[in-house]
């Protein structure tokens, strides 16, 4: 066992170092998009979701640099890397809109000019009311991984996509607040 630590030490040594390092950047991912979503007044679920999403690609890139430093053989790693990318590749094209809408949770976290509350009007042909325009105008009422909760002012309740909320234009209606004189201002 002891020639095993003194044959390897620099391995050990860069290991724990990467170990640290993954610790320590974990905590700064965290602390920064927990600080975004208060900033930006994002519910707290969303936040843990994009945290968490943030937590596996720093996983991933430290089990990469753990390989780099252990000196594992590129080759047999590349053979094993693209049978397992090919595998995984034709699983993800037949769920693309899955991962299009994961994707896209990810962008509006950071991007979304809107938040849970918001009055919200879709330029989407197929959803919006040709004879009612009061049925046009949504209310934003959670925002999830996959899709986004909007109920129009008539109280239906319509689950609408991630990935569409990026492709489709969307106008911020300004609710009138009501102040104490009686008159409504915007």
């Amino acid at each position: 066992m002891e020639n095993f630590f003194l044959t390897h030490q620099n391995e050990i040594i860069w290991t724990a170092v990467t170990l640290v390092a993954i610790v320590i950047t974990r905590f700064i991912g965290a602390k920064t998009v927990r600080r975004i979503g208060t900033l930006s007044d994002i519910a707290d679920a969303r936040t843990l979701l994009i945290t968490k999403y943030v937590y596996a690609v720093l996983n991933f890139l430290g089990i990469g640099a753990i390989t780099f430093i252990w000196g594992v053989n590129f080759q047999d790693l590349g053979l094993l890397f693209s049978s397992i990318f090919a595998v995984i590749g034709v699983a993800l094209f037949a769920q693309w809109s899955i991962l299009s809408n994961v994707t896209s949770g990810v962008i509006l976290f950071f991007s979304f000019p809107f938040k849970i509350g918001d009055h919200i009007k879709i330029m989407d042909k197929e959803i919006l009311s040709e004879t009612d325009e009061d049925k046009n105008i949504f209310v934003i009422e959670d925002i999830k991984a996959f899709h986004v909760h909007l109920r129009r002012n008539s109280g239906e309740l319509i689950t609408y996509p991630n990935n569409m909320m990026l492709q489709k234009g969307i106008t911020l209606i300004e609710t009138p607040v009501n102040s104490d004189d009686g008159s409504d201002s915007v």
